[in-house]
């Protein structure tokens, strides 16, 4: 099966020149020129590896890299940007991202780094890592199999929906996440439901896991803003 790369990059020069250079090295490449098309190719296709301009139209490659790490926590993403500074840096790594490359770059750098990149994911899956499972408190979410043990020790099938929501809030503990930041990234920039279907999930989430939902200890409301993770 041949390796299939996702390059999202607004330049199109730079586009080109990556695509084929990486269709010289044998890789299947597509590409996008804005973060909503590759939002879309991801969710539709199989990819081995995404490279993510950060400043590109729609939604920038951070938010790309968001969206994609809710469906997925395995496949590798690379940045590969003009935006040099160690906050870039470490925000870009802290949201999921595997490498981090800015621009101007030297072509056979970004090569080797691709080759490592997918050397990597190969090593990881042989290997079986990466179980997806949290624990806090005496509960427990399993993001693979979507099943839950609650604090009362029940074990319970969860959907889709609930796992994307429960993998944001999770992925982000200790900090307060935007409800336009939850719409955006579990259901969809292009769909948009009521504030208040939040609110029904984060209520669901403290009678699975909160001995006293009145009084949460794990699933935050912050006012004004969203919602927090406390493990």
């Amino acid at each position: 099966m041949s390796v299939r790369i996702l390059i999202a990059e607004d330049e199109e020069h730079i586009l080109e020149g990556l695509k084929i250079n990486l269709e010289l090295e044998g890789y299947k490449v597509e590409t996008a020129t804005d973060g909503e098309k590759a939002v879309k190719l991801f969710e539709n296709e199989r990819f081995d590896l995404v490279v993510l301009d950060v400043m590109m139209p729609k939604l920038d490659g951070y938010r790309v890299c968001e969206i994609i790490r809710v469906e997925n926590s395995d496949v590798p993403i690379m940045f590969l940007t003009a935006k040099n500074s160690t906050s870039d840096r470490v925000h870009g790594l802290k949201i999921g991202a595997d490498d981090y490359l800015t621009k101007p770059f030297n072509l056979e750098e970004f090569l080797l780094r691709v080759e490592k990149l997918l050397n990597r994911k190969t090593t990881q899956n042989e290997l079986g890592r990466g179980e997806h499972v949290i624990h806090f408190g005496q509960n427990r979410i399993n993001f693979r199999t979507f099943e839950i043990t609650t604090f009362k020790g029940e074990t319970k099938n969860i959907t889709a929906r609930e796992a994307k929501l429960l993998k944001l809030l999770t992925s982000r503990a200790g900090e307060p996440v935007s409800r336009n930041t939850i719409l955006e990234t579990v259901w969809g920039y292009d769909v948009y439901p009521s504030t208040r279907t939040i609110d029904n999930f984060i209520l669901a989430f403290r009678k699975y896991f909160e001995p006293e939902p009145k009084n949460p200890k794990h699933f935050h409301s912050i006012r004004g803003v969203g919602y927090k993770f406390t493990p």
